[in-house]
């Protein structure tokens, strides 16, 4: 297999790259560089000049507004996005439930909401995850019963990103209570005004707000929100999930981090010089950067295979993506705390030539144990090499 990129393949990376400088907010990028929280406001400005240009959507077919990009392209903008960096389109709507919809969906479904997906009129967010059924998902016990023309749905979820903000939540519902786990459950789209619906904040380590549990009361959703067939959902899930775990990799995130790594460990001095120049830790930081190019053929791999696998038949290999992925981000957080050192403390006081950069070098730690959660969420790692044995591995 041939892993180089084409002259037209690098004349759009340049395209791109040259769009990303001239309209990338300042204040975001930054923002994204020092590892502060961007807001709403700053997220959906920024997705809607994507999807003006016609890139909001660029994974999905061209009669629901894609672009048509080769699936080299996507990984190119994706990349250049992660690297440079811009806030990566909503995950949850572009490319987890849009799919989904414009995949199984009804062709009203299409109409109605993958417009509002592209141009974020809707922001949407994940209902799998619940108390006691996160890796073990087929377990989950929210209940949606049919009445009339209408879904009743009471349960709760939880570790749902984003739910503060959210519009709309697509959800797992057990709609046949008899059938083994896997089976009888739903697909269901809700709308997060409805009545009955609590969504209550969860504080994480970092200090952050971006994860919430969603309590059902009683909620009514009209019927023709059911994408597909009724207690079909797990195979819509599955679905879903695979396009997740590649999302996860976020090769140019790490590619960003080591060229932060290599930028701060030129400046600050151990053993009287600088800590770039240290033996030890040059071997560490050249073992992750070979992880990641590891990483970087694994997915150029799995894009060149894409043809072997259909609709709704996501990638086995895409769990190996998730696994090395958030196990190679984990580590860039580690080394990065390892050449920040005292700065990485919020209030620290020591005076020294990186003095002036203490506010935002006191994001590191936040972020070090924020990507505690990247190698549980998406399918849990141990999850993943399970997936990996069976589908991968044949064992």
């Amino acid at each position: 297999m041939n892993l180089d990129f084409t002259q037209k393949e690098r004349a759009f990376r340049e395209d791109v790259q040259q769009f990303l400088r001239n309209h990338v907010p300042a204040d975001t990028q930054r923002k994204l560089v020092e590892g502060r929280y961007v807001s709403k406001e700053e997220m959906v400005t920024w997705w809607r000049i994507l999807n003006k240009k016609g890139w909001g959507v660029s994974n999905w077919p061209k009669e629901y507004g894609g672009t048509g990009w080769t699936p080299v392209q996507h990984y190119i903008f994706k990349e250049e996005l992660e690297m440079y960096p811009a806030p990566v389109p909503l995950a949850f709507g572009v490319s987890m439930v849009g799919p989904v919809i414009y995949t199984f969906g009804t062709e009203a479904q299409r109409s109605y909401y993958l417009p509002r997906i592209a141009n974020v009129d809707d922001w949407w967010c994940q209902g799998f995850s619940e108390p006691g059924s996160g890796s073990d998902l087929a377990s989950l016990k929210t209940k949606a019963e049919r009445k009339g023309d209408k879904w009743i749905i009471n349960g709760q979820k939880t570790w749902t990103t984003f739910a503060q903000y959210a519009d709309m939540i697509f959800c797992l519902c057990r709609s046949e209570p008899a059938a083994k786990k896997q089976a009888g459950i739903s697909f269901i789209l809700v709308d997060l005004q409805s009545k009955g619906i609590t969504v209550r904040p969860i504080q994480t380590i970092d200090g952050g707000h971006e994860i919430n549990e969603v309590f059902f009361d009683d909620v009514e959703v009209p019927f023709e929100n059911l994408v597909g067939q009724e207690n079909k959902g797990w195979l819509y899930a599955k679905f879903l999930l695979g396009n997740e775990r590649t999302g996860i990799a976020r090769v140019g995130v790490s590619k960003e981090r080591i060229r932060r790594i290599k930028a701060l460990a030129s400046r600050i001095e151990s053993g009287g010089r600088p800590l770039i120049r240290d033996p030890a830790f040059r071997e560490k930081l050249a073992a992750c950067e070979i992880e990641l190019k590891a990483l970087e053929l694994t997915q150029l791999r799995v894009i060149a295979d894409e043809r072997r696998y259909g609709e709704g038949r996501p990638n086995p290999a895409s769990s190996v993506l998730k696994l090395k992925g958030s196990e190679i981000q984990q580590t860039t957080t580690e080394i990065l705390m390892e050449v920040i050192g005292p700065f990485a403390a919020p209030y620290d006081e020591h005076p020294y030539k990186l003095r002036e950069a203490m506010d935002w070098t006191a994001q590191i730690a936040p972020s070090y144990f924020n990507n505690r959660k990247l190698s549980i969420y998406g399918g849990s790692n141990e999850i993943q090499r399970n997936i990996i044995a069976k589908a991968v591995l044949g064992l």
